[in-house]
Formats: C-alpha cells, structure tokens, sequence
C-alpha cells in the first residue's frame, strides 16, 4: 500500500511539475511576444522583420532630419521601364521650376540605345523607341504641349492615352503603361521667379485648364490684368490679385481638381478644398515614379538614373544665381508670399522630407551592395592566394577497409 501511494504521489508530482513547465513556456513566450512580436512576420522566411520595421538609417544625416514616416515601398523607386515595350515617361511640367532645364536633359542628354534626334531650329524632338517608331517619352520637347500648354495632373491623366493613341495606333493592341515625373521648387523662390516672368510679358493664357470635360469660365477664372499682359507689374499688383494661379500653383497642377469641382470655388468650402487639394496633391505625388527638387540638382539626377535605369550624359548643374535668387526682398514680403502660398509651403516640407529619404535609402542599397561584392571579393582572393594543404584527403577518396575495420573496433 505504501507503494503504492508512493507511486500515485510520484505521478501527481510529474503532472505538477509538467504544468509548471507549460505554464511557464507559455509565459516565456508571451514575455517573447511582446517584445519581439511587433517586429515578427510569420510568413517572413527565417521569422525576419519586413522592410517596413527596419532602421533604414541607423547613420543620420547630419545635415538632415526626419520628419514624416514613410514605409519602404514608398521609397523604393527602382522601376523597369521597358523602352522597347509600350512603356511612357509623362513629364507634368510646373512652371518656374527648372523644368525647361530638365525636359532639354531627357532628350539630348540621357545615354540611349537609339538617341533623340534633335534638329537645329525645330523646337521638338524625335524620341522613337529602339525598335519601333513610336515615342517613349510625352514632354514638351518630344511630343509638345499636345495637352495644352503647362498641363496639369488633372488634364495629362485624362488626355495623355487618347493623344497617343492617335499618334500611333498600332500601340492600341497592347495598353501602356505611364510613368508620371515632375520637379518641385521652394514655394518663394519660384513664386517671385514667375513674377519676374510675368513682369516680363509671359501670360500663359493659351493654357486650358480642362477638367471634368470643361474649361473654367470668365466668372470662376478671371484674369488678373487688362490688355494682353501684365508686364511691369510690381510685386505688390503681383500678390493683390486674389485669382492670380501663381499662388499655390505647385498643389493645384499636382492635386485631382474634380474632387473640389474644378475651379468652381462655391462648390464647397474653402478650407475643405484647401485641405481636399493638398492631401491629393500629396497622395500624386507618392505615386509618381519620380520626382525631383531644383535645389538638389546632383540628387536629381542619381535618383532618376536609379529609378529608371537611365544614364546621362553629363552631369546636372545646379545654378544657385537665378532671377528669383537676385530679387531683394523684405522679410514681411517673405512672410506674404508664404501665406499667399500655404498649401505649397506644406506641399515642399513634405516632398523634400520625401525626397531625402529616397535618396538616403539608395545610397544605403548601394554601400550595403558595395560591401557584399568586396567581401567576396576578398574572399575568393584569398582562396586563390591560399596554398594547397598536403595532407588534404583527395576529394572522392573512399577509406581503406583496414581504416574501417579499426574504427569498428574502436565501438
């Protein structure tokens, strides 16, 4: 009897202490959990972080700090542009920010199988594909301002594919697909660098403006000067116009108007539309393929050869005298044209804290690239400079029946 309850007490103490292993894992792994569990994915091989947990600069920049949050995929820009295929760079071209210096880059300076042909006097160029003649690039320099002059995000969108298809048809059996590219300049800068154009005589005025099927009327656009320009126009006539499109021009040309109706201003508030304007201009700009800032020339340009898998020729210059950069102004004329141009303000801050971190998340693929490719390097040197070993067994070589039978003895 005595054993027996012995051994029931043995069999209560294995189950008590089997529950003290379980119940303490389980603890082990929910402490696991909630210290590493956000940073698990299940269906990540070998149970790593995705790309979206991961410190993508652990080496600051110095000269730059991180504002917003933005995951990996909207920093990953390395895109296969299929030139041979059906293939389309769409450049939106903003006024006064450089793009009359970029657009001249994509088509005499990128390095191409089959160049642009550029002909002394004629204002566009011929940018055919290697293998057919069909064009891969809409700009002003190739294909001109088939969409009307300086046109926006709203009207390339609903213009672009009708005007290719009819430029060539046979591309109708295969849909295209469209690579969306423009340049963002500092709101200031190119706020008085259009007023220096506009003093000069530049209108715009054959612009269309189409959205939603339509062009604005006189009462929803009305000009901001009689005659057929504005020319010597001082600043201040310059800001006093409350309908004058050079305020917040960068939003407008990159948001979806349809969303506010157009340029109908009664259509809904003004705030709302402010804010309606602002977070499509800024969700555009996300899914561009490429955009680039006047003020980070070098920068441009590496970011577009990497995100296109293009070369240039030469390199970018970046021009820090400009007409803008030689206008002396106040600091309570800043203040004005900043106000004047909020939404733009809020639009830049966010596209160059955008555009930094692109930039920087390249050039740390590259360096962590770089650094494999030399480690292999140094490896296989070594392997080559290393000497054969003498007593190294012959690769193949099967054990003598002595050597086995010795080691079976040994067991």
């Amino acid at each position: 009897m005595w054993r027996r309850r012995a051994g029931g007490r043995t069999m209560v103490e294995r189950a008590s202490k089997f529950v003290l292993v379980v119940a303490g894992s389980a603890c082990f792994m929910l402490i696991l959990y909630q210290y590493a569990g956000p940073g698990l994915s299940l269906g990540a091989p070998g149970g790593r972080a995705p790309p979206d947990d991961l410190d993508l600069f652990p080496t600051p920049d110095p000269h730059y700090e991180k504002k917003y949050y933005f995951p990996v995929r909207e920093l990953e820009r390395s895109l296969r542009f299929d030139m041979k295929g059906d293939d389309v760079i769409v450049f939106l071209h903003i006024q006064k920010t450089g793009g009359t210096t970029f657009g001249r880059h994509l088509v005499q300076n990128v390095r191409l199988e089959v160049p642009c042909d550029c002909r002394p006097g004629q204002k566009k160029c011929t940018c055919y594909r290697p293998n057919r003649r069909e064009t891969w690039l809409f700009s002003r320099f190739s294909t001109g301002w088939s969409c009307g002059l300086h046109a926006d995000w709203t009207e390339l969108t609903n213009c672009v594919p009708g005007v290719l298809d009819r430029r060539d048809p046979a591309a109708l059996r295969t849909p295209r697909k469209f690579y969306y590219i423009t340049l963002l300049r500092d709101p200031v800068s190119r706020y008085l660098s259009e007023w220096r154009h506009v003093q000069r005589g530049a209108t715009w005025k054959t612009s269309l403006h189409m959205c939603d099927g339509r062009t604005p009327t006189p009462e929803e656009l009305p000009p901001c000067y009689e005659g057929t320009d504005w020319s010597g126009c001082t600043l201040q006539e310059f800001m006093d116009c409350p309908y004058n499109l050079a305020n917040n021009r960068q939003v407008r040309m990159l948001a979806d108007l349809s969303l506010v109706g157009c340029y109908n201003l009664s259509f809904i508030p003004e705030g709302k539309r402010a804010q309606l304007l602002l977070e499509s201009a800024k969700k555009n700009l996300r899914g561009m393929a490429f955009f680039g800032l006047t003020e980070f020339q070098r920068k441009t340009q590496y970011l577009f050869e990497r995100t296109f898998n293009l070369k240039f020729i030469r390199p970018f210059m970046q021009y820090n005298s400009t007409r803008a950069g030689g206008v002396e102004v106040d600091e309570d004329t800043i203040r004005r044209i900043e106000e004047l141009n909020d939404l733009d303000m809020q639009l830049y801050d966010y596209a160059r804290d955008l555009f930094q971190q692109r930039y920087q998340y390249k050039r740390q693929l590259e360096r962590r690239e770089q650094r494999l490719r030399s480690r292999e390097e140094r490896l296989l040197h070594r392997a080559k400079e290393a000497p054969p070993r003498e007593d190294a067994e012959e690769p193949g070589r099967v054990p003598t029946e002595d050597y086995m039978s010795h080691i079976i003895e040994k067991w």
